[in-house]
């Protein structure tokens, strides 16, 4: 079943308005952008999408971003640091890969299947989620299992507040999230690093947490390939292997869902995925973190932070056992 609703605008996209192309290879539009920013400026106004996506120094912004009380107050790391040091499989194994490879990902168009327990499946336009709900500014810390960490400035959309929309059955239990499974597009998915496509899954509660954000640009832009274009899970009380990339298919399901991580080496990587720093990695310990562009080590906090948002969710638990 499919749902149309028209309150997600015109079928008319941004990057239909002005050349294909050029949105699609920034080099290329830097060195056109003089020749086609009156045109392009006119014809963004003239359609529904023009308040939330705009085209400005060869870069696309979005538009009427909230900023969040939820945010860090920490300094976020520069745009190089987050968009050059990445583990994104998908894209390649090493650090590098990614920012390297990301080109390879066609993010427009783009659509999301919302389906399982729920009254109202559909199959959603990316930009149509960005033209429908308000967008926010999540300045949230990201840690890394690997025990590195970062401060990033996500734009994004409350999970809650799709999920609300979707109407979930009472059996639905857990929200099941999938990865794109195209190894043309993702070289790294021609290795067997792990089973194809990667996929994740959230206890509904933690869906529902006010925490958990759909992101669909950073820095106040869209977001680039290496970084999970275009739209992906942020989930910043868990490590950052939670927080999977590039959705195509948000389903809901009755039991715990299989994980990738999990599947490939469970005894490293749990289904919750809770920062914990008494509960150490097999080969390495999780009490201290290296942040990105910083000199030293640093304790990392329980729930990287964000107990008193979380911590609720897990009591009389035990920690170490439900890693």
């Amino acid at each position: 079943m499919h749902i149309k609703n028209k309150d997600f605008g015109s079928d008319i996209k941004w990057y239909d308005i002005t050349n294909k192309e050029l949105y699609m290879n920034r080099r290329r539009f830097i060195k056109t952008a003089g020749k086609v920013a009156v045109a392009g400026a006119v014809s963004l106004l003239a359609f529904p999408f023009a308040n939330r996506i705009s085209a400005d120094d060869g870069k696309v912004k979005l538009r009427g971003i909230k900023k969040s009380p939820f945010s860090t107050d920490e300094a976020p790391n520069k745009y190089k640091d987050v968009t050059s040091y990445n583990n994104f499989y998908e894209l390649g194994l090493d650090k590098r890969d990614p920012a390297r490879n990301a080109g390879l990902l066609k993010t427009r168009p783009w659509t999301v299947t919302i389906d399982g327990l729920v009254n109202r499946p559909s199959v959603v336009d990316v930009d149509r989620l960005i033209q429908r709900y308000q967008l926010e500014e999540r300045i949230y810390r990201l840690r890394c299992v690997e025990a590195w960490s970062m401060v990033i400035p996500w734009v994004g959309i409350p999970l809650a507040v799709l999920i609300k929309d979707a109407e979930p059955t009472s059996q639905a239990k857990y929200v099941h999230f999938t990865t794109l499974n195209d190894p043309e597009q993702m070289p790294g998915q021609r290795t067997g690093a792990l089973k194809w496509p990667f996929v994740e899954g959230l206890r509904m509660d933690e869906a529902m947490n006010p925490l958990t954000l759909l992101a669909v640009g950073m820095f106040g832009e869209i977001l680039p390939g290496q970084s999970g274009a275009p739209i992906r899970l942020v989930v910043p009380w868990k490590y950052g292997f939670k927080s999977i990339k590039s959705i195509v298919r948000i389903s809901f399901v009755s039991e715990q869902p299989p994980t990738s991580w999990s599947s490939a080496a469970s005894r490293e990587y749990g289904f919750y995925a809770n920062v914990n720093p008494d509960v150490n990695h097999p080969r390495w310990s999780q009490k201290t973190e290296q942040k990105i562009g910083k000199l030293g080590r640093f304790s990392t906090a329980l729930f990287n932070g964000y107990g008193e948002h979380v911590a609720h969710m897990y009591s009389g638990m035990d920690l170490r056992k439900y890693y």
